[in-house]
C-alpha cells in the first residue's frame, strides 16, 4: 500500500509488543473499568461539559480526560474525539456538516486558550486540554498498555518522523504505521481502506479543520479506531519541524500569536478570533 509505513509488523501480524505487557496492562484497565458494568459491556459515562457556541465542551482537566481516553478505548466502539480551538467553534457556525460532528463526538476538549475564557464566562474554570499535549499522553498509554497508534497526515515524511521521536520518548510506544495526508479529497475511502488492517486503537489525524473531522466521520466505522482525534500540527511539532511556544508564551494564552509568527498562513485562523470573542460576549447559542 503506497505511502503508508509499516513499523516492525505487516498488517497480518501479530503486534510485536510483548504478550504479556499488552495482556497484563489491558487486565488492569478493563478490570478497573468493568467492576460493575454487565459481561461484555463497557458503560462509559458521558463527559462533563458545558455548551459553548452550541458545542458541549468538556470541563475536565488533563488527567481525567485521559482517563476517560482510556475507558472509550476498552470500550471497543469506535469514538470521535474532538479538540475544538476558537477557529473551530466559529467554523462550525457556518458549516453544518462540522457542527453535527462537533455535537455528536464522543468528547470535545478545549483545545485553546479562547476557548477556556470562553467557557470561563459562563463561570466554569477549566484547564486547557490541547491535542499536543494529548498526543503525548496517548504515546505513553500505548507504552504502558499496548495500545496500538497509526499516525496520519501532515506532509511527506513528517508523521514518519514524529513517530520515531515518540518512540525514543516513549519506549513500548506501539506506533503500528504512519500515512502522509497529501491526498484528494476523493481518495479518503482508499487511504481508510490502506489504514484499517493495521487495526488501531487509536488514530491521530493531522490535516487540519475541518477536514481532519470531516475525515474521521466519513471513515471512523471503516478503519475502527476506538479513539480517533484530529491534532492538527501536532505531527509537525513531535518531528522536529515546527518549534512549539516557549512555556511562558503559552502561559501567556499567546501561542496563537507564536504559531501566526511562525507560520503567517494561519492568519485565516487569527482572523476569525475577534468573531469567536464577539459571539461569547453577546451569549451567542
Amino acid at each position: 500500500m503506497e505511502g503508508v509505513v509499516y513499523y516492525g509488523e505487516t498488517p497480518a501480524q501479530g503486534s510485536l509488543v510483548p504478550a504479556r505487557q499488552l495482556n497484563l496492562g489491558r487486565l488492569a484497565v478493563q478490570l478497573k473499568l468493568n467492576l460493575n458494568a454487565p459481561t461484555g459491556s463497557q458503560l462509559i459515562e458521558p463527559a462533563p461539559s458545558r455548551t459553548l457556541l452550541g458545542v458541549p465542551v468538556s470541563v475536565m482537566g488533563m488527567d481525567r480526560t485521559v482517563e476517560f481516553l482510556r475507558g472509550l478505548i476498552e470500550s471497543g466502539r469506535p469514538n470521535q474525539v474532538v479538540t475544538a480551538d476558537s477557529y473551530g467553534l466559529v467554523l462550525a457556525r457556518e458549516d453544518s456538516e462540522l457542527a453535527a460532528i462537533y455535537r455528536n463526538a464522543s468528547l470535545v476538549t478545549a483545545d485553546s486558550s479562547g476557548v477556556v475564557w470562553g467557557l470561563s464566562r459562563s463561570g466554569s474554570k477549566v484547564e486547557r486540554v490541547s491535542g499536543v499535549d494529548l498526543v503525548d499522553r496517548l504515546c505513553a498509554l500505548s507504552a504502558e498498555y499496548g495500545y496500538r497508534i497509526f499516525l496520519l497526515g501532515s506532509a511527506p515524511g513528517i508523521a514518519e518522523q514524529a513517530a520515531e521521536k515518540l518512540k525514543l520518548r516513549y519506549p513500548g510506544c506501539n506506533i503500528v504505521g504512519t500515512r502522509n495526508g497529501f491526498f484528494p479529497l476523493q481518495d479518503s475511502d482508499v487511504v481508510a481502506q490502506e489504514v484499517a488492517p493495521h487495526r488501531p486503537d487509536i488514530l491521530l489525524v493531522a490535516m487540519g479543520i475541518p477536514r481532519q473531522e470531516k475525515f474521521i466521520a466519513k471513515n471512523l466505522q471503516t478503519i475502527g479506531a476506538k479513539v480517533a482525534m484530529g491534532v492538527g500540527g501536532s505531527l509537525d511539532v513531535y518531528s522536529g519541524r515546527v518549534k512549539r511556544a516557549p512555556v511562558v508564551v503559552q502561559k501567556l494564552r499567546l501561542e496563537w500569536l507564536w504559531r501566526l509568527i511562525l507560520n503567517p498562513k494561519k492568519f485565516e485562523k487569527v482572523a476569525r478570533l475577534p468573531r469567536f470573542v464577539w459571539l461569547v460576549l453577546r451569549g451567542a447559542k
